[in-house]
């Protein structure tokens, strides 16, 4: 069985600029070998957003835990709350921003699993 507390994971600022913690990643947590996705924890605090950045062979869905925010991805962006779910293809730009007075706080799922030579900061 495994079982992890986000409570208890250590958020550092990654390439995009979001804190994030790796949860659950295949390479790294004993017992999801073979897993065929990664999931970590995400936070922008507000008025921040993430860079934008692509997944060059990876799919990504971000499920919003709570917090407002505005998505975009390619020339489309909409505005993101807690409840919700997003898909966000591969190579596809894309960042997020906080709308809201309180951190976003979002699941990010990627498949198949993150690794850091497939992501890449864009303009």
């Amino acid at each position: 069985m495994i079982i992890k507390d986000t409570a208890k994971c250590r958020h550092e600022r990654v390439i995009d600029r979001s804190l994030l913690c790796e949860i659950l990643h295949p390479d790294k947590t004993t017992g999801a070998e073979g897993l065929g996705c990664s999931v970590a924890h995400a936070i922008v605090p507000p008025g921040e957003s993430t860079l934008p950045h692509i997944l060059n062979t990876s799919a990504e869905i971000y499920y919003i835990l709570s917090g407002v925010g505005e998505m975009h991805i390619g020339p489309e962006h909409e505005q993101v709350h807690g409840g919700q779910i997003i898909l966000i293809p591969p190579e596809a730009r894309q960042y997020i921003r906080n709308t809201g007075p309180w951190d976003l706080v979002f699941l990010c799922i990627v498949a198949p699993k993150w690794h850091a030579d497939d992501e890449s900061l864009v303009s």
